[in-house]
């Protein structure tokens, strides 16, 4: 059996889920106010300044500190039944055909858990990804264990798998993020070409 690591954003799908997700669970007023707060880190990550980590933890801080958790994960089961829509029909029939071959299918990424783990049990797949933290039914603002980017990636697959029980390891990714996991990999594709 062959373990396959797909990345979503930008790989599985064809846009990035996350932000979609943050105009479809943040109230307008919050929504508008974040985004006019954030303005300088948005220019400072298209200019290259400002890393995908760090304005993905802005963006969390900003959207989700202090809201009620099940409201975000009554949110996240809406949106994630839109998120068939994003899904490149390439990468569906590489999980599909994935699947069929038996192999062990995991969504590795930087996307939340509150959306992603719907999706992803509905498809039949694992999910390993960032998770929002929450204290008494609340969420802080913050990342539960980081940001599931770069060598966090690494680190979470290498925690839930053994990586000697796969006769083979695919994987795939479309940026710098994802260079760390591809390592990983006996068969890697970075923007659905082989690497």
């Amino acid at each position: 059996m062959d373990l396959a690591l797909f990345d979503f954003d930008g790989t599985v799908t064809h846009v990035d889920s996350f932000v979609p997700f943050v105009r479809h669970s943040v109230p307008s007023l919050r929504f508008v106010v974040g985004a006019a707060a954030l303005t300088p880190w948005i220019i400072g990550y298209r200019l290259g300044r400002v890393s995908g980590p760090r304005m993905r933890a802005a963006i969390v801080r900003i959207g989700f500190t202090g809201r009620a958790q099940h409201r975000v994960e009554r949110h996240g089961a809406e949106y994630a039944a839109t998120l068939d829509g994003y899904v490149r029909s390439a990468a569906r029939r590489r999980i599909e055909w994935h699947r069929g071959r038996g192999d062990e299918v995991v969504i590795v990424s930087a996307s939340l858990d509150v959306y992603l783990k719907h999706w992803c049990k509905g498809v039949g797949v694992a999910l390993i990804s960032s998770r929002l933290e929450a204290r008494n039914g609340v969420l802080t603002g913050r990342y539960l264990h980081g940001d599931c980017t770069g060598e966090e990636k690494v680190r979470r697959i290498c925690r839930r798998y053994d990586l000697t029980r796969y006769d083979r390891i695919h994987a795939y990714g479309d940026t710098d993020e994802d260079r760390a996991m591809l390592e990983l990999a006996d068969e890697r594709f970075l923007n659905w070409r082989r690497v």
